[in-house]
Formats: C-alpha cells, sequence, structure tokens
C-alpha cells in the first residue's frame, strides 16, 4: 500500500534520532523530542489551493526540518510517516 498524498500535502518520514546524550547517558523514549529532521516520501502535485496557486518546491529523497508539532502522523506497514502541508517545512537540508 502506499501513500499518494493530494494538493500541497507532503508525506515524510522521520529520520531516527540517538537514544543517547554525547556524555552517553541513555535516554527513556518519553525524554526524546519529537524529530523534526524527515526524508521525503511522496509530494502532492500543488496547484491550487485556498484560492492561490502552490507551485512544490520539495521532492522525493530531500531531507527537511518541519515544524516540531506539525502534520497529521501515520502508521502504514510498521513505519510510522507524517503528512504535513509544505508550509510546514521550514527547510531542506543539504
Amino acid at each position: 500500500m502506499t501513500i499518494k498524498p493530494l494538493a500541497d500535502r507532503v508525506v515524510v518520514k522521520p529520520v531516527e534520532v540517538e537514544e543517547t546524550t554525547k556524555s552517553g547517558i541513555i535516554l527513556a523514549a518519553s525524554a526524546q523530542e519529537k524529530p523534526q529532521i524527515a526524508e521525503v516520501v511522496a509530494v502532492g502535485p500543488g496547484g491550487m489551493v485556498d484560492g492561490k496557486e502552490v507551485k512544490m518546491y520539495v521532492k522525493t529523497g530531500d531531507k527537511v526540518i518541519t515544524s516540531k508539532y506539525s502534520g497529521t502522523e501515520v502508521k502504514m506497514d510498521n513505519t510510522e510517516y507524517n503528512i504535513v502541508r509544505q508550509s510546514d517545512i521550514l527547510a531542506i537540508v543539504e
């Protein structure tokens, strides 16, 4: 099963976060921050959104930084994805 985003939506897969601090302390799952860096899995076609023309600037495979609490979390085939609007993507990591 695949996810095909509509309009200005982007499907991203969070990048795994480190479970230990630089000093070697192991963090519990509840103490870890939600990852903000993610890999783009699928991109919607853009077009007219809320009466405005939206051009898509990200592409599949890009590493991006998203807003901290943006999007909708979806779990498919034991993999977690986040569906966000392109406007919730803050930057592309190069």
